[in-house]
């Protein structure tokens, strides 16, 4: 059997552990990066105006909002922090602790599931004029620290091209 590296493993523990949500792996070799991107969507039924960071104005029935996390080598990948959600650094070609991969999958699920929950408040409240997924380090690292013991010290690769 294969070992498993960032991507295997990030594609595996996403497909079983997130379910409810579009969720999606972009791995860009060049850059030495993997990203996830997940979208949320609600239903529009007032067919309100919303307008997106860029200023585009859509009444759509359905809304769609899409998101990313960056896995990124520090040494090698050149970011754009603002682009993201969250970035995660990992260790060149020895990868990421699986601790790390095993908390982020857990807290992700978290933060679309609030997400999801105040995108259809944000469609409903005419009070509330903003709506952004919220990611907060602390509750990252403690979904870490849940699942340290667990695996200990175990490394995953960063994938070869």
């Amino acid at each position: 059997m294969k070992k498993a590296t960032m991507l295997t493993y990030l594609d595996q523990q996403l497909t079983k552990n997130i379910t409810e949500y579009d969720v999606a792996l972009d791995w860009n070799a060049k850059n030495h990066s993997i990203e996830v991107v997940f979208r949320l969507f609600a239903e529009n039924t007032a067919h309100e105006q919303i307008d997106d960071a860029q200023g585009t104005v859509s009444e759509e029935e359905i809304i769609e909002f899409e998101d990313g996390i960056l896995f990124y080598n520090p040494e090698k990948t050149s970011i754009d922090e603002d682009e993201y959600l969250a970035c995660i650094p990992y260790e060149g070609k020895k990868g990421i602790k699986q601790s790390i991969l095993d908390g982020f999958v857990a807290y992700l699920n978290e933060v679309l599931t609030e997400g999801q929950s105040d995108l259809l408040d944000f469609l409903t409240d005419e009070e509330q004029e903003v709506f952004e997924l919220k990611w907060s380090q602390e509750a990252f690292e403690e979904s870490v620290q849940n699942y340290q013991k667990a695996d200990g010290d175990k490394y995953i690769a960063y994938p070869s091209y």
